[in-house]
């Protein structure tokens, strides 16, 4: 029979566990939400936990798992399997995840940051098949991406390229980001974003047309409400799409001069806007690139789905 790979998909607000076979498909996966106030130690026990029930459910012994791979959602120093930074979990400062887990396992256990994952994914499984080298950004709550240069992931002396979202955009923008700069593009294009976008159109005389509450706040704004907009004509809604996707296409662009990719795909929570956000990204980087485009390159959505850090964090394991 051939091994499974493990795939662990460490977020802010959902764990998720799977076994997944090389073709990229997942074979079971258990997933839970009760880890986000756990401290670091806590929750590599809890992912151990969660790897052996998985083993025992499927009727399977260790030795029938290739590895494990584990996405984190932060900087990762990948030489020694260290978590460096996260915002969205506690701790995990300079915390050995790696060896925590591969201490209570006889197989080769390996921890990336999660974009690198999601990349992984769409470059064996998903938009990227085909291609020996791309660039995936992921646009959610944040703003990271994975590189993909001739076939091999590119991770950069520590671990920690791809960190598109702090890459400066707008040096005017007064939108603190979670690294502590102004005018980083995650302060200016992603979920964390959109409150502060929200007030802001607001106070420029923007009238929204959705139905909120009497004491609606607008830290309760975000890429669901916006999409909420979206569907009844919203004018606030569209101008914030539209905001975010010119800053998206300002990034796209700085991608295109740095690596000149044929391939750029753009995943996570905010792609689901749709067809207006994604075809105002292409018309901001067309705008930018005019006549410097020389070959082909693609701008295309994510197809890996809502499990693409899982099973790119298990297909670690065939890189």
């Amino acid at each position: 029979m051939e091994k499974l790979l493990c795939g662990v998909d460490l977020g802010g607000t959902k764990l998720s566990v799977g076994l997944v076979n090389t073709n990229g498909r997942i074979q079971d996966k258990i997933t839970v939400y009760d880890h986000a106030g756990k401290d670091e130690i806590m929750i590599a026990d809890q992912i151990i936990r969660l790897i052996w029930q998985l083993i025992s459910q499927n009727e399977l012994s260790e030795s029938d798992l290739r590895g494990i791979g584990i996405g984190f959602p932060g900087h990762v120093r990948y030489r020694d399997g260290h978590t460096l930074t996260t915002s969205n979990l506690k701790g995990f400062k300079n915390f050995p995840l790696r060896q925590a887990v591969a201490d209570k396992f006889h197989i080769p256990v390996l921890l990336d940051n999660d974009a690198n994952a999601q990349a992984f994914c769409e470059y064996k499984f998903g938009a990227g098949m085909g291609y020996e080298s791309l660039i995936f950004l992921t646009i959610s709550t944040g703003i990271g991406a994975g590189i993909i240069l001739d076939k091999k992931l590119y991770r950069g002396m520590t671990g920690t390229a791809g960190e598109f979202g702090h890459t400066i955009v707008n040096s005017d923008n007064k939108q603190i980001c979670t690294c502590g700069n102004e005018g980083c593009v995650m302060a200016c294009a992603c979920g964390l974003a959109l409150p502060y976008l929200f007030k802001k159109k607001s106070e420029q005389g923007i009238k929204t047309t959705l139905a909120l509450p009497a004491d609606f706040n607008y830290s309760q704004v975000d890429g669901k409400l916006i999409m909420k907009g979206l569907e009844i004509g919203d004018p606030l809604s569209k101008a914030i799409i539209q905001e975010c996707a010119d800053y998206i296409g300002i990034t796209v662009y700085n991608i295109f001069q740095i690596f000149n990719p044929p391939l750029i795909i753009l995943g996570g929570g905010l792609t689901c806007w749709g067809e207006i956000y994604l075809t105002r990204v292409r018309k901001k980087f067309n705008e930018l690139a005019r006549d410097m485009i020389f070959d082909k390159i693609e701008i295309v959505e994510s197809v890996a789905g809502c499990d693409a850090g899982l099973i790119g964090a298990a297909a670690l394991l065939l890189e």
